[in-house]
């Protein structure tokens, strides 16, 4: 089993990174060079597995690749992308304290 057996699955996650995944730390240049190297790692955990174990995974911190046993000598490929914006919330640091607004007084005369 060599990268180029999953060359369509390859092909699939590049044009899809090149259009629609903004990315300013990996080009695609570099990020067909790094897929090629975590679907080798991965293929390499897959044929290395334990007994009863199905999948051989290899990631960093933009792409998940997985392969999966499959009912074929050539086992499923699956290429994750993982996303995140850096517009998404951050939690305070803990010295930091969070303002919430009182709920107004009852201040009725309770007749």
């Amino acid at each position: 089993m060599t990268v180029d057996d999953f060359k369509p699955e390859m092909e699939a996650a590049i044009r899809a990174y090149d259009r629609f995944v903004v990315c300013l730390e990996r080009p695609t240049q570099d990020f067909e060079r790094s897929l090629r190297s975590l679907v080798a790692r991965a293929i390499q955990a897959y044929q290395n597995r334990g007994p009863g174990m199905r999948h051989g995974i290899a990631l960093d911190k933009h792409v998940t690749v997985i392969l999966s046993v499959s009912d074929t000598e050539r086992p499923l490929c699956g290429i994750y992308f993982n996303l995140h914006s850096p517009y998404h919330g951050k939690p305070l640091p803990k010295t930091v304290k969070e303002i919430h607004p009182r709920a107004p007084e009852s201040g009725g005369s309770g007749d």
